[in-house]
């Protein structure tokens, strides 16, 4: 009877790892989801009026979360990454410079609006409680101590202290959401307080707390900095989510063992050390995406000038606004789509190497594209079912299409490119090379085929026969290179203006009465100011992404 053939010794340890890697993981993940769905039940809770939960128990909470969470970056920073083996591989793929840069962008911003929000606060400090003030003050220690520990560490592939490090992160990604959807409903109660000429309220009354005009915002100053806090929301908002992913990859990257491929570059591995902005393009797409944003920014100052003003312009600035954005969504359809079947005709293979920063970027572009395709559907049957049908129903109807369809094939250029394998990567389907060797005697009896003779440059050169030839590349691979620069450089820029519309206050949802008259202010209100942050996210998210196709093309 023949006995089972032993495991070999670089097996034996891996199963049990494996198996506690998924404990840790699980660990982790409860954690997060019990303290999220906390958190949650409080802020929800307490924007309504008729709910006994208080401000105080919200900020408190938040409070006790933040501080634990920069605890254990501090104790990450000082402890763990210092230990000597603790970081043997760094995720060349996590952590891009243009995020870390707009995380960094909308940290500062978030500092501005703790400085305001503590203003607001003190102005009546006498008859509010300490933890108002407090909050915004621990919000701006938890965005600088998590700003840096993302700065430096978002590339960190740690092998000590998993579990603890796999629960901190889990929990600082829990924070970060928490933060995030209390500014959203924070902006939504403002925001209904504003439309029904309410006193701002934020959440219900501290009764601990004195009520009445005691707790008026009465001063100028005051009120500057209540507008000024507000008006930096969507940053905050921002902030949190650009956390909330580098902190996810991270997470991912715990224990996780890299390729001697995969430690070290930049990009996907293949992007250029020197990136110029408009080099091998035909600035045709760099050309026409800045004068899209510029008028763009036009079309935006005047729509919140007539908006804004005595509302005898309303009609007139929905529809500049409206005409601007279903122009600039029908080009950007119309450029995903030249883009798609330019990678018809591309014979670079396709890159499925294991990237968790790569699948993280897919997956946050398909979800967060689903808040703007929530609201176009709701748009759309709002008009198609609702009466009277009149011009800006007729508006609206063709910019909630425009939306989906450029949400559809811009996600899908992207995730193309981003799948694409660098240039002058094989296909697939190419016949392998045939090995030949290179003999000095070429009456030489060999098996092998000699190499054929290498094309000399044609003129003096100082180069030799191969870097010439390498440094030449081929006209039409050349030709479609530039095509793909200019398309995402298209792209990148009207994202951008599609980003500072909504994230600076543009608000036609709520000015065009079609879909506030057929569903009601409460109902559009409350999918509006759900799915918006949503979408403003994804325009942020695609110009990061972009940037990268940009780079890799």
């Amino acid at each position: 009877m023949s006995e089972e053939p032993a495991a070999r010794p670089e097996e034996r340890p891996r199963a049990p790892r494996e198996v506690w890697k998924k404990g840790g993981r699980l660990l982790s993940v409860l954690l997060a989801v019990n303290v999220l769905l906390l958190a949650c039940t409080l802020v929800s809770g307490g924007a309504f009026n008729k709910v006994a939960v208080y401000d105080t128990d919200v900020f408190a909470l938040l409070t006790t979360m933040m501080l634990l969470a920069a605890l254990w970056t501090a104790f990450y920073l000082l402890r763990t990454a210092r230990r000597p083996g603790a970081v043997p591989h760094r995720d060349a793929h996590a952590g891009p410079i243009w995020l870390r840069g707009g995380l960094v962008l909308f940290g500062v911003c978030t500092l501005v609006m703790d400085v305001f929000k503590t203003g607001y606060y003190s102005s009546f400090f006498e008859c509010q409680s300490a933890i108002k003030i407090l909050y915004p003050l621990t919000q701006a220690v938890f965005v600088i101590v998590q700003t840096y520990f993302l700065w430096v560490s978002a590339k960190d592939c740690v092998h000590v202290h998993l579990d603890l490090t796999r629960c901190g992160l889990m929990f600082t990604l829990s924070t970060n959401l928490a933060i995030w959807m209390a500014a959203v409903v924070d902006e939504s109660v403002h925001q209904a307080g504003s439309h029904s000429n309410a006193s701002h309220a934020r959440l219900a009354p501290d009764p601990g707390s004195q009520a009445g005009g005691d707790c008026a915002c009465a001063t100028t100053v005051c009120r500057i900095f209540e507008q000024g806090y507000f008006y930096l929301y969507p940053f905050n908002i921002e902030y949190s989510l650009f956390a909330s992913t580098m902190l996810y990859v991270m997470w991912k990257n715990v224990g996780r063992l890299l390729g001697s491929g995969h430690g070290h570059g930049h990009g996907h591995g293949h992007a250029p050390s020197r990136v110029s902005l408009f080099r091998e393009t035909f600035f045709v797409g760099p050309v026409l995406g800045l004068t899209l944003l510029l008028v763009g920014l036009a079309v935006f100052v005047v729509y919140e000038v007539q908006v804004s003003g005595d509302g005898g312009h309303t009609q007139q600035a929905l529809v500049t606004y409206y005409g601007f954005n279903i122009a600039c969504l029908g080009l950007m359809t119309l450029v995903s789509l030249s883009g798609s079947v330019i990678y018809r005709f591309d014979r670079r293979a396709m890159d499925h190497h294991k990237n968790p920063t790569r699948t993280l970027d897919v997956a946050l572009l398909m979800g967060a594209a689903l808040g703007q395709y929530a609201i176009s559907y709701y748009s759309i049957v709002a008009v198609v079912v609702g009466v009277p049908r009149d011009a800006l129903g007729a508006l609206s109807l063709a910019h909630a299409l425009l939306v989906i369809a450029q949400h559809t094939f811009q996600n899908v250029f992207i995730i193309e490119s981003l799948h694409r394998g660098p240039p002058g990567a094989e296909p697939p389907d190419a016949p392998p090379k045939e090995p030949c060797l290179t003999f000095a005697n070429p009456d030489a009896l060999h098996a092998l085929p000699a190499c054929p003779p290498t094309p000399g440059p044609v003129g003096p050169s100082l180069e030799g026969p191969q870097e010439a030839t390498a440094a030449t590349p081929a006209p039409r691979t050349h030709w479609r290179r530039r095509c793909l620069k200019d398309i995402s450089l298209f792209l990148l820029l009207g994202n951008v203006i599609l980003w500072i519309m909504p994230a600076f206050g543009a608000r036609p949802h709520f000015s065009n009465k079609v879909e506030v008259d057929f569903y009601g202010y409460s109902l559009w209100a409350a999918i509006v100011n759900i799915c918006l942050p949503f979408g403003i996210f994804y325009r942020m998210h695609a110009v990061s992404s972009l940037l990268e196709v940009y780079v890799l093309a």
